[in-house]
């Protein structure tokens, strides 16, 4: 019985440093030829040649006319028969794998190959089992009830012209206009931002013009004020993007949201009572502890088997890979201005250690939890990938089609499993440490 393309190649290791491994692949020249052969009749039935049935163009015609194209998926077939090779007595724990150099397949000669692989950084697990960590369920109070029932009666309340100077969180009515300059293609939303009559600013986060809060607080009914917005280098309209704007503000009007009354709160929560209304949030807030205890046991959990494991090799590859990630998710938060940019790029070398500092942490912690997963057969079901993908579409306003293809083609997809099964190992290490 002919062996398979899997079962003909050779395969020797050979450790580069801690947590990579260069792997030497060698293919026989008579499994070349066969597995070459294979591809000239997948092309022969998949082209359509003048002067010839399908799949009866001759080889020699094949080869000639096609052979980049032949070449290539020889060379596809042959890599990931060595993917399967390297994990297929599992010796080898690997996180990451590509193909070095650029071999050159020739199809009557043996190939050769070299893959990188980055594995999984060798370390001894603590006896995590015997983690123990006591669960203490904070009690709901009255007085916490009373601020709850005070916040519902502000945000629930109507809002109503005041006299005086304007407060945060007021809503002024106001015309507005700015020096910057529309384009010509200028789009509807673009120009209400920088121009517009009678229309109304809250004074409270997220701002409708940068600033506003700040330039506005104090602000009297009939006064006009002047400020600076600057936008950060990420704002929605990019012609507003990274841009300093002066606006001059005409306050026609200042409203303040006014508390209701018991009756009015209740109606409005469509309850009878607000007895049944505190009653409610009391339930509510016991599972807001509930929840922030069992994620503060989760965190315990953790820094006590964090401490008991010695500092372990990362790959290599992959904390580089995870140190630009951070360091692109610092710039997101910080820069927003041109400003911010140039600050930020001067000090790219500190900013670089503290991305280093917070991969590295990350990445261990992911190591563990992942030999944990590995030792205790935590696994995901395909279900429970599709439910997360379904709320997270649902929260962030997609199709759930279209929110997976998208996270598909950036990557995202593995992200989410991996925090999945973290999330998953925590609870069941949480579990353990609560009986």
């Amino acid at each position: 019985m002919a062996k398979s393309l899997v079962d003909s190649m050779q395969m020797e290791v050979r450790s580069k440093q801690p947590c990579r491994k260069e792997l030497d692949f060698v293919v026989p020249a008579e499994t070349v030829k066969s597995e070459m052969d294979k591809v000239l009749r997948e092309f022969a039935y998949a082209i359509s040649i003048p002067g010839f049935r399908q799949g009866k163009a001759p080889a020699a015609m094949l080869k000639s006319k096609y052979a980049n194209e032949i070449r290539q998926e020889l060379e596809r077939k042959i890599v990931y028969a060595a993917f399967e090779l390297a994990g297929k007595d599992g010796s080898l724990d690997i996180v990451s794998c590509g193909i070095e150099g650029e071999p050159k397949l020739e199809f009557d000669k043996e190939f050769k190959f070299t893959l990188g692989a980055d594995t999984a950084p060798e370390f001894e697990l603590s006896d995590y089992k015997a983690i123990k960590v006591k669960e203490e369920l904070d009690a709901v109070t009255d007085e916490q009830i009373d601020e709850r029932v005070k916040f519902y009666r502000t945000m629930y309340g109507n809002y109503a012209e005041v006299a005086g100077p304007a407060q945060k969180d007021d809503m002024l009515k106001v015309s507005y206009k700015s020096d910057f300059v529309l384009p010509e293609d200028a789009s509807a939303a673009l120009k209400r931002q920088v121009e517009a009559e009678n229309t109304f600013l809250w004074l409270s986060d997220p701002e409708t013009i940068p600033g506003c809060t700040a330039a506005l607080t104090g602000a009297e009914t009939g006064k006009e004020y002047t400020f600076k917005a600057e936008y950060p280098a990420d704002y929605r309209e990019a012609a507003l993007a990274g841009k300093t704007v002066e606006y001059t503000v005409k306050v026609e009007g200042i409203q303040r949201r006014t508390e209701l009354s018991d009756e009015e709160l209740a109606e409005k929560a469509r309850v009878k009572s607000i007895a049944e209304f505190r009653d409610m949030l009391r339930k509510a807030m016991e599972q807001e502890n509930a929840a922030k205890q069992h994620n503060a046991t989760v965190e315990k959990v953790y820094e006590e088997l964090d401490k008991a494991i010695a500092e372990f090799e990362l790959p290599p590859s992959i904390l580089a890979a995870e140190v630009q990630k951070e360091l692109q998710k610092m710039a997101r938060e910080v820069v927003k201005s041109e400003e911010d940019a140039e600050k930020f790029k001067a000090d790219l070398e500190e900013n670089k250690k503290k991305a280093e500092e917070a991969a590295k942490k990350l990445l261990r912690r992911t190591f563990i939890l992942r030999r944990i997963a590995r030792d205790e057969n935590i696994k995901l079901e395909e279900s429970e990938v599709d439910t997360q993908l379904r709320e997270m579409s649902r929260y962030y306003g997609y199709k759930e089609k279209e929110f997976r293809s998208m996270l598909e083609k950036n990557g995202g997809m593995d992200d989410i499993q991996l925090d999945m099964l973290s999330n998953k190992v925590l609870n069941h290490l949480a579990a353990m440490a609560t009986r």
